[in-house]
């Protein structure tokens, strides 16, 4: 058994982010699948590792890490090889601030059990709720591809020419809008920074098609 357990859904957008930054310092890990769909992330056991009831968590020797962005700073922190933050303050606060577009813009009102309340509690169909989903994430795009086109920092990569944590979110979140039909014609930045998070096999590893509880 490895000394890090990764509790996670395989299409869960936040879980694509832990699996590719894994992969990416070159972390073994026990991979524990939990079906959203039929609820998993809502036992007693889970509920027990992350009393919120959300995916991922990652189980460390000190203990079960829940959240996303604080698995990934921790990480960052613990093994920071390969750097996912730059080495200057400006350049990690600009990072940062990439990343919570994602983080805080974007994924919060479009989860799965925010889409599931608007069906269960307002009625709404399959095609209202991609229509939602599309809505906050053009927001998002929107707003990340002006900055990333506009922003000198911005290289191959959201910064520079590293892959970094703003890719991480970038790349997982851009898989994620290829399910609600989000046009990408508008975000030919976006676009190219995803493909070349694509290229790198760490990633593309992480992404939902390659896991074992892909359906």
């Amino acid at each position: 058994m490895s000394d890090l357990i990764l509790h996670n859904y395989f299409r869960s957008s936040t879980s694509v982010r832990v699996r590719a930054a894994l992969n990416l310092k070159g972390l073994a890990y026990d991979y524990v699948p939990l079906s959203l769909l039929k609820g998993e992330q809502a036992s007693a056991e889970h509920l027990a590792l992350n009393p919120s009831g959300l995916v991922p968590t990652l189980v460390t020797p000190q203990g079960a890490l829940p959240q996303s962005m604080a698995i990934l700073e921790w990480l960052e922190e613990v093994y920071p090889e390969p750097a996912l933050l730059p080495g200057d303050p400006w350049g990690r606060a600009r990072v940062r601030s990439l990343a919570n577009i994602v983080a805080l813009d974007i994924h919060p009102v479009n989860n799965l059990r925010i889409l599931k309340h608007l069906e269960t509690e307002y009625g709404v169909d399959a095609e209202g709720k991609a229509a939602w989903f599309r809505k906050w994430a053009n927001a998002g795009m929107l707003a990340m591809e002006t900055r990333l086109a506009g922003e000198a920092e911005t290289g191959e990569f959201c910064h520079g020419d590293t892959v970094g944590l703003a890719d991480l979110c970038l790349y997982a979140q851009v898989l994620n809008n290829a399910r609600f039909g989000v046009d990408m014609a508008a975000y030919p930045t976006i676009s190219r920074i995803h493909a070349n998070c694509m290229a790198i096999p760490a990633l593309e590893q992480a992404a939902p098609a390659n896991q074992v509880d892909a359906v």
